[in-house]
């Protein structure tokens, strides 16, 4: 395994910007990525394995909700923080950040936002530890970007609720020990459930064959006839507005996230350029390889500056759902094309495990279609600024 030589493009000076404790909460992760991710994850992605050994790792850097209050176990830090040990940690894999954006923005959120304290003292500071892991359980097999016509659902059976249905393409599945679950009541509403593993009925089998996102677990949820308990119902929120406000959380991470892939790929792309000698001298110094390079981190320094205001906007509780769409569609196709072009720069050697660029293409062709699809996101903004929704 060669050293991780990593060093992130800052091209507009954006660390001017930060605070001390944004920069000591960035370069804590980015030294355990180096130590603890890069040695291992191309060995992990190629046999398509999750090393669970890493989350007492994550739940050390803060990774497992960061925006937390101290006093449910969290670190009680910034939105901007979060971003950036999103951003970190994607340069390492895709796949770990979303154990982490899962486990804090899917499962501790709603936990947090919408549970009873009782809840949130039970749940959140072992999931803060990485004692307890979660996943969210929103897309079904025939409802991806239609949630709200899931088919999931929950009888009042009078001392617990009676829960049957399936969910699909869930992170965190097979190993999660508890589940954020939506489903409808008997009504038609939609409300959050927290199932534990362990429920008779309640069963997590695992996705094989995956090309993408191999080093990070994924998986089904079945529900037939699980007995939940009453006070196992989120009562803070109920309604599609629910899970979806748990989205924003995530794919404001992902925002962030994908950045550090795109970064990933621009630093190995730079770094061969340099050394990659051809018609005796570096193919850096040729037109074709300079434009590549030039407009990457071009696109690059444009998705950090939008990271960063929508940071500041989170964090005064003024960013908007349609913003932070904006931030997931443009980001994530940033990154897919930069490690495209990465690729071609790198030549051959750009699909081997030696480098790390084929993982990150394959890795942000399920990031740019999870929590919301490039085209979904395309439609809230187009909706946002038409006044007219086009989904229906």
């Amino acid at each position: 395994m060669k050293p991780d030589l990593f060093e992130a493009p800052d091209y507009y000076q954006l660390d001017d910007l930060f605070s001390e404790e944004h920069k000591l909460v960035r370069d804590a992760a980015r030294s355990w990525v180096k130590r603890d991710i890069s040695p291992i994850i191309e060995e992990y992605a190629q046999k398509a394995e999750f090393p669970t050994q890493i989350i007492n790792g994550l739940a050390e850097i803060g990774a497992f909700g960061p925006y937390i209050p101290a006093e449910y176990g969290g670190a009680g830090l910034d939105q901007i923080s979060y971003g950036l040990i999103m951003q970190e940690i994607e340069r390492g894999d895709s796949g770990v950040r979303s154990t982490a954006s899962v486990q804090s923005s899917l499962v501790m959120y709603p936990i947090y936002a919408y549970g009873t304290e009782e809840q949130r003292k039970k749940y959140l500071p072992r999931l803060a530890s990485g004692e307890l892991m979660g996943c969210f359980g929103l897309t079904e097999p025939d409802h991806g970007s239609n949630p709200g016509g899931m088919v999931t659902n929950f009888k009042d059976k009078g001392d617990h609720f009676l829960l049957n249905g399936a969910k699909l393409w869930i992170s965190n599945a097979p190993f999660a020990d508890i589940a954020i679950v939506w489903a409808k009541d008997e009504g038609g509403r939609i409300h959050g459930l927290v199932v534990e593993r362990g429920m008779e009925g309640f069963s997590t089998p695992e996705t094989h064959n995956k090309w993408s996102l191999r080093a990070s677990a994924t998986g089904e949820l079945i529900f037939d006839n699980v007995k939940v308990p009453k006070e196992n119902l989120l009562p803070g929120k109920n309604g599609l507005g629910a899970p979806l406000g748990c989205l924003d959380s995530a794919r404001y991470g992902i925002a962030w996230g994908a950045i550090g892939a795109a970064m990933d790929c621009y630093d190995t792309a730079l770094r061969y350029a340099r050394e990659r000698i051809q018609f005796d001298k570096p193919i850096a110094a040729t037109q074709l390889q300079q434009k590549k390079l030039a407009e990457m981190i071009t696109e690059i320094t444009k998705a950090q500056l939008l990271a960063f205001r929508l940071g500041q906007l989170k964090n005064e509780g003024r960013a908007t759902t349609a913003q932070i769409s904006m931030a997931k569609r443009n980001n994530v196709d940033m990154a897919i094309r930069i490690a495209r072009e990465a690729r071609q720069v790198l030549g051959g050697m750009g699909i081997t495990g030696e480098y790390p660029i084929m993982r990150h293409m394959m890795n942000l062709e399920s990031v740019i279609t999870y929590e919301g699809t490039h085209d979904i996101h395309l439609l809230i903004t187009g909706a946002d600024i038409t006044g007219i929704n086009a989904f229906k």
